[in-house]
């Protein structure tokens, strides 16, 4: 029962749209512009960069807080169960994000969220392992997808190797349910991204500028 609840508090939790909200904001309808995506990557390519930041935070810290009342919830009374917990809420989370019931159920690709699951989750190693791993990819590929694809999966190696290294504080009879939801965000994560996979294969991914000077709203 904890564990449907807590996905279900992460849903409600993602079900909030930041650059959708940010878009509409301003007489637009992210989900009809650019690729139509509502995330981080196409609000900063069709709305500028302090809507690609505000989403991109908006997005993460959506995911933190439902993980924060999570523990508040259930730290005392499942003190033991908070490490996976906090992965169902994150992944109900990623769940609100990419299909918005609001929205007929057409939202973001999860990334940004799942990196609120990251920095509330994981230790500062993680977190800097993954930013430094997504500014190079980007960097130097200018490919947001196969930075986001990478961190993610990141996601998943840190989950395994903190398991096997005794860092949960957690009961071992959670391990293989934990690596099964940290799977599952790769999963999605993947899913989601099929179409930008397609487009790396056939050499005609869209890459990010640094230099263009997109129109701030």
């Amino acid at each position: 029962m904890e564990r449907v609840l807590c996905l279900l508090i992460g849903y409600v939790f993602g079900l909030f749209q930041t650059s959708y909200l940010y878009g509409k904001m301003h007489g637009i309808d992210i989900r009809e512009t650019g690729s139509g995506n509502a995330g981080t990557t196409n609000a900063l390519r069709t709305l500028g960069k302090r809507a690609g930041i505000i989403t991109l935070l908006g997005d993460a810290f959506k995911c933190v807080l439902a993980v924060v009342v999570v523990h508040l919830l259930y730290r005392s009374s499942r003190p033991e169960m908070l490490p996976l917990l906090s992965m169902y809420a994150g992944f109900g989370a990623v769940l609100g994000h990419n299909y918005p019931i609001q929205l007929g159920f057409k939202g973001g690709k999860g990334i940004a969220a799942t990196a609120g699951i990251i920095l509330s989750t994981t230790n500062v190693w993680v977190v800097l392992i993954c930013l430094a791993a997504f500014i190079a990819i980007v960097a130097t590929t200018r490919y947001v997808s196969v930075g986001s694809l990478v961190i993610v999966t990141i996601y998943l190696i840190s989950v395994i190797v903190r398991i096997y290294t005794g860092s949960y504080n957690t009961s071992p009879k959670y391990y293989w349910e934990m690596i099964l939801i940290a799977t599952l965000f790769l999963i999605s994560a993947v899913l989601k991204h099929r179409e930008n996979i397609k487009r790396l294969l056939n050499g005609t991914e869209n890459k990010i500028s640094f230099s263009s000077k997109k129109k701030e709203v």
